[in-house]
């Protein structure tokens, strides 16, 4: 998954890009320093960072100074916004809304690093202030945004921006900040006022707790296997890295298969014993769901009530409604259409695939029905039997680094010009972190990225891109942004070797960092990835497309061994099995997207008290409660929506890869990987963040409006099913 996170002044909101808002970890008994705790000069939090580009200054910074930080910082922020609220020269767009964009610089940079610390390294300490600070900053943005004296100074400004002046992107910030506190109830009466701020804290406190539970849960539903045996189909890689995980936990001579987010799990394809394969499927989709100090159904149902309540509040007919409107899609009808027309081919094309895999368990006499613990294993025995393939043979030409330099970082080189230095001199917060320098094609500096890939037990699950820094030119900032994956460590400094799809994860979230890296505005409220959620993975998923591209795989695609390039013969076996199982990944995907609507589309009468109950029917109603195909996310540990920034927009993903194919066509159209489709992709796109429309800049880049039919193409559903006999 992806996410950045931000503390958008303007918007009033914690805005996150890719997943949870606040992340977690273990469990949270040791003592945190209270928030009220007074400050010291020795604090490093409190003055910007002496490093090149800004880069916190990991090496000082201890989980005592987050609380201080945050006090302060908040204070301060409520003095400068009293300041210019208060002010009694008239209105004018420096004194009001510029010095509004200058406010909270300490927040932001506390906040920032707290909350990626929180998701990349959290600890006991840490997470007992995610959950102290959460309702206070809730508290925090509610006296901003609901501060009368000040929304009258935007207001005014607002009603006359035709006669200000203004350059385009400074019109588009003053009639953003009228928006943004519009939402955020400042025209309602003192009496809703009060109650928006009460669901407002309650809502960020059990969004925290929920995605608190959900890291605790995966961490302790961690498989623990007695015999090697049963770990038959393991590669010894996989097999050494349970048994050093087992140690770790002080389970020496046994194997622990540890959990990822997601409903499937890596290890069910190539698992051969088929009662550990479903153990470790019912664990998986009962997580935060069979009672317990960790579960999550009585929040679900809790939280979507509140925001279903919120959203009336505010005037809209549920929560998706308020969400939809500041996206791309822009309504509900629109979403429900676009999942309407892709939900029955996609189930048709799993139902295809399912026939072919039983066929396989039948011919091998395994009597028994494919169940969703078989579906991986026997996917790849169906693609090894049509393509001569088994997915397996790609790993040894995926090494880490490798795919890394020689690929995401060619690619980059490539289509935008971009040379990597690596700093070792400059501080990490975890020694698994890799810290790059990056430079324009003429050698001027462009940005630090950081290099986040391995699993961990304080690390939450998933993967995503966030900024220290974000550009602006207000501040004169260049861009600090971190990619994080939970790669699996070997053990003992063994080869770290990747599934394709890790590869192509790779990529993903690569993408989202020159989203940030290249960003050229103006006010950090349009920096970067400050932009709709259902546009926000579009230019990320046009940067899958190098990982596949001749030139970029031929140069990083090398046995780790030998140094030999992946054959040709594999390349062309691969590339025709391209959309084999798509019909599974679309459906387990638009099945957890389904979830998601289907929950943030009630009115708050018709929130359910039986999570589980309203599950089971939404996937029924839609036609997507196909067993051996679970969504990839089910409601009790559905972090993206329950406690992230994809509530009502987990859609996001196959929207803005109807952008994504459409680009890719295009790019492929007019030469592909060559310096002037990136400079034009850079320029007229990545660069201007949230300063304009998003499909304004999508029509710039393209020429036209988006088309569906490449996406259909893309995932085998144009074609129609065979007729029936």
């Amino acid at each position: 998954m992806r996410h950045s996170f931000t503390f958008a002044l303007a918007a009033l909101l914690l805005a996150v890009h890719c997943l949870a808002s606040w992340s977690a970890g273990a469990d949270p008994s040791a003592p945190a320093a209270s928030p009220s705790s007074t400050p010291t000069t020795e604090n490093p939090l409190f003055e910007p960072s002496t490093l090149p580009y800004h880069l916190p200054p990991f090496d000082r910074i201890k989980d005592s100074d987050f609380a201080p930080a945050y006090a302060k910082g908040m204070a301060d922020q409520l003095k400068e916004v009293a300041d210019i609220a208060d002010n009694k020269e008239p209105a004018t767009f420096d004194n009001t809304i510029v010095a509004l964009e200058r406010s909270g610089q300490l927040l932001t940079r506390v906040d920032r690093i707290f909350s990626n610390l929180a998701g990349a390294n959290t600890n006991p300490a840490l997470q007992q202030l995610e959950a102290a600070v959460a309702p206070k900053l809730s508290a925090h943005r509610d006296a901003i945004a609901l501060n009368g004296a000040l929304f009258a100074r935007i207001q005014s400004l607002y009603e006359q921006r035709e006669k200000l002046g203004l350059d385009p992107e400074s019109k588009r910030l003053l009639e953003r900040y009228d928006k943004d506190f519009v939402r955020a109830g400042a025209k309602l009466p003192e009496a809703d006022k009060t109650k928006l701020k009460a669901m407002n804290a309650e809502i960020a406190t059990l969004q925290t707790t929920f995605t608190q539970n959900v890291q605790k849960e995966k961490n302790a539903a961690s498989i623990v296997v007695e015999r090697r045996e049963d770990l038959a189909g393991l590669s010894e890689n996989e097999i050494a890295a349970a048994a050093a995980v087992a140690k770790e936990e002080g389970k020496e001579g046994k194997y622990v298969i540890a959990l990822l987010n997601t409903s499937g799990q890596p290890a069910l394809s190539s698992l051969t014993n088929r009662k550990l394969r479903q153990q470790i499927m019912q664990t998986s989709l009962a997580r935060n769901s069979h009672g317990g100090e960790f579960d999550n159904l009585a929040l679900v149902s809790r939280i979507a009530k509140l925001r279903a309540e919120q959203a009336h509040l505010l005037g809209y007919a549920n929560h998706a409604s308020y969400q939809l409107e500041e996206q791309t899609a822009r309504n509900v009808q629109t979403v429900n259409t676009l999942l309407a027309k892709l939900a029955p081919p996609a189930v048709a094309n799993a139902r295809r695939e399912a026939a072919d895999m039983q066929a396989v368990i039948d011919r091998e006499k395994g009597g028994f029905k494919l169940t969703a613990a078989d579906w991986d294993l026997y996917s790849e025995k169906v693609r090894k039997a049509r393509y001569a393939f088994d997915e397996s043979q790609l790993k040894p030409y995926f090494e880490l680094n490798r795919v890394l330099q020689d690929g995401v970082f060619y690619a980059a080189n490539k289509f935008y010009g971009l040379t990597f230095k690596e700093r070792k001199d400059l501080p990490v917060y975890h020694p698994d972190v890799r810290v790059f320098e990056v430079f324009n094609a003429d050698g001027s500096p462009l940005a630090l990225f950081l290099a986040d890939m391995y699993a961990r037990p304080s690390k939450r699950g998933g993967a995503w891109m966030n900024e220290y820094v974000s550009q602006s030119q207000l501040f004169g900032d260049k861009a600090v942004v971190a990619n994080h994956l939970n790669i699996p460590k070997p053990p003992d400094g063994g080869p770290t070797l990747l599934t394709f799809d890790e590869v192509v994860t790779m990529f993903h979230e690569f993408g989202h960092a020159l989203h940030g890296m290249f960003s050229n505005v103006k006010y950090p409220r349009f920096s970067g990835t400050n932009v709709p959620s259902d546009f926000v993975e579009y230019p990320s998923q046009v940067n899958e497309m190098w990982a596949i591209w001749p030139e970029v795989l031929r140069n990083y695609a090398k046995h780790y061994q030998t140094g030999e390039p992946l054959p040709l013969a594999l390349v062309e076996k691969f590339k025709a099995g391209e959309k084999f199982n798509q019909g599974f990944k679309t459906t387990e995907y638009l099945a957890a997207t389904l979830l998601d609507q289907a929950w943030h589309q009630l009115k708050p009468e018709e929130v359910p008290t039986d999570t589980l109950v309203f599950e089971a029917a939404t996937l029924k109603k839609y036609g997507v409660d196909y067993a051996p195909v679970p969504p990839r996310y089910r409601s009790a540990y559905f972090s993206h929506t329950f406690s992230g920034g994809y509530s009502a927009g987990y859609y996001s993903y196959i929207w803005s890869e109807v952008l994504d194919a459409d680009s890719v066509d295009w790019i492929k159209n007019h030469g592909g990987l060559k310096r002037e489709n990136g400079d034009r992709f850079r320029e007229m796109l990545l660069s201007r963040g949230g300063s304009d429309e998003a499909l304004t800049l999508f029509r710039n880049f393209t020429g036209g409006d988006p088309d569906i039919a490449p996406l259909l193409k893309r995932r085998g559903l144009d074609v129609p099913p065979p007729a029936k006999k």
